[in-house]
């Protein structure tokens, strides 16, 4: 076979195939994740916010992300719910929804309606509000949506034929695959906007800027229309469906049982709900009364309640399938928990590389495609390969490209733009390193949801999804605790610049950066090898 044949024939396998997958049923809930990606077009604008009009460390900012990171823990009694009254589970979307556009609405009054807000509640206090907000109703629209991925595979064919396991199984994979796509892609439009919107701004006065900023808040209020559109598909599809079932001569209810799930009604577990109140009342108390170590109680108790309800969820397995999901989520979890650097980075990208917004939103956009394209031409190995073995690709691929951001610190680029003729400077570098990077980031899920997607049982999917889901989501939380001691001990400060008189109030210091960023890498490694090693010598060896 000619090298052109093999290439066509790679290609038809990698893109063409996947294409020929997807179904039109995929649609609703893909919507759904496309606007939970599109929600990050308010990411690069908070962050020049926060610089340029409050006062708050990066160790703060890091101890906000763990807040941030606690509603996904809610997952739990959520994607419960969604078992239980899943004929009505698009109305929780709607109340997802109505969060975010508050959310988003909040930060738009502020930047139009300044005086009007700060007389209510200091600007903080707001920027806090909403920053809070908006997970609680991505939370609340993801669970939807895991619950919409199983039922939009469908278990019978247009004849009313049970679909046979391995075909069910390959439309399971394309369907958690496509889903992680829709969410990249949404970070794709986020990133085009945000080029568009940032054209030029760096030439604009601080008045102006405000305006571009508003802008794109007030843009934003796309989001949940995006997902409540995904909702309203589903039903006119599952309706012109029954439709046809219909005229095809089923009756009522054998088309009701086609859809509507009569034979896998889902018995309330309240466990899962008082886990939930108790992960509210225990986040609401200590959070409250300002206590030490909060944060640490907070998730020390939320790890607890996931814990316990975990084991309620593998009970229903079999023991070979229990140790193995055991095992694979240790080693998922240690890999999201290792620490990042902060936003010291950003900061000293902005003030000492000179990278502006419109340049971040084309670092943005770089790596929103490649990861599109990496996951896509990666789907066989995904496919093929243990996720013990993805991950670690995924953990030596992440030291090797963390090295041209520690030489960025130190000045490679004073020597690589010289040798050159001024080509590979600071940009071309941060450009070429975002664009291996940016792959890695969302293929360790796919393989996992996947599993969950075919094994969990058909009354408990969405539960299943939501309590694995919050597992690993607490690994975030801890991320976030694990950077935020690390900014407490290498504190790294931006220039920090009084509006009223010009007086500079904090100066910028990352003296401590390089320190960190090495700090950072070397954990982020060591870590996960070696708990991948103690699981896959362990009865938790897992071979999925």
């Amino acid at each position: 076979m000619t090298p052109a044949k093999l290439f066509a024939t790679w290609f038809d396998a990698v893109v063409f195939d996947l294409g020929r997958q997807m179904r039109w049923t995929f649609l609703p809930p893909l919507m759904v994740y496309f606007a939970a990606g599109f929600s990050g077009l308010t990411m690069i604008v908070g962050t020049f916010f926060v610089k340029e009009y409050l006062d708050l460390s990066a160790a703060f900012l890091a101890g906000l992300a763990f807040w941030a990171g606690l509603p996904w823990a809610l997952k739990m009694p959520l994607g419960h719910l969604v078992d239980i009254v899943w004929r009505w589970k698009w109305l929780l979307v709607y109340l997802g929804a109505g969060l975010i556009g508050l959310s988003v609405f909040i930060m738009y009054l502020l930047l139009t309606q300044t005086e009007m807000m700060t007389a209510i509640m200091p600007m903080s206090a707001w920027y806090i509000t909403s920053y809070l907000l908006a997970p609680s109703g991505l939370v609340i629209q993801d669970a939807v949506a895991d619950a919409m991925s199983v039922e939009a595979v469908p278990r019978f064919d247009e004849a009313g034929r049970a679909i046979p396991p391995e075909q069910s199984r390959a439309m399971h994979t394309t369907m958690q695959t496509l889903g992680r796509f829709a969410l990249i892609s949404g970070t794709v439009a986020v990133a085009m906007l945000n080029i568009y919107m940032f054209s030029g701004i760096e030439a604009l006065d601080a008045e102006a800027k405000r305006a571009t900023y508003a802008t794109i808040y007030l843009t934003a209020l796309l989001i949940p229309l995006v997902s409540v559109s995904g909702v309203v598909l589903a039903a006119v599809q599952k309706y012109r469906l029954r439709l046809g079932l219909l005229t095809r001569g089923l009756s009522a209810a054998e088309a009701n049982t086609l859809f509507e799930r009569p034979d896998e009604k889902t018995t309330p577990n309240p466990w899962y709900f008082i886990g939930g109140a108790g992960f509210v009342a225990l986040s609401l108390t200590i959070g409250l009364s300002n206590i030490a170590f909060g944060q640490e109680m907070i998730f020390a108790g939320s790890m607890l309640i996931v814990l316990l309800l975990m084991r309620q969820l593998l009970s229903v397995l079999d023991p070979a399938q229990a140790r193995a999901l055991i095992g694979t989520a240790i080693i998922i979890f240690i890999f999201r928990a290792t620490p990042r650097v902060g936003d010291g980075y950003t900061w000293f990208s902005i003030d000492v590389l000179g990278f502006d917004q419109q340049f971040l939103s084309v670092l943005s956009l770089i790596a929103s495609v490649l990861t599109l394209v990496g996951m896509m031409i990666l789907r066989p190995l995904i496919a093929n390969h243990t996720i013990v073995f993805i991950i670690v690709i995924l953990t030596v691929a992440g030291a090797v490209l963390s090295l041209p951001n520690i030489g960025l610190y130190y000045g490679i680029q004073d020597v690589t733009a010289p040798l050159t003729g001024g080509v590979v400077d600071a940009r071309f570098i941060a450009i070429m390193d975002t664009a291996l990077e940016s792959p890695l980031g969302q293929i360790a899920m796919i393989p996992m949801l996947a599993w969950i997607a075919r094994n969990a049982p058909g009354n408990l999917k969405a539960t299943f999804f939501a309590v694995m889901a919050s597992f690993t989501n607490l690994a975030l939380s801890a991320s976030s605790l694990f950077t935020r001691y690390l900014n407490e001990i290498l504190v790294i400060t931006r220039e920090v610049t009084d509006p009223a008189s010009g007086q500079i109030t904090t100066p910028a210091d990352y003296t401590d950066l390089g320190i960190l960023l090495i700090l950072v890498t070397l954990i982020t490694v060591g870590l996960p090898l070696l708990a991948v090693y103690a699981v896959q010598n362990s009865r938790l060896r897992s071979r999925d």
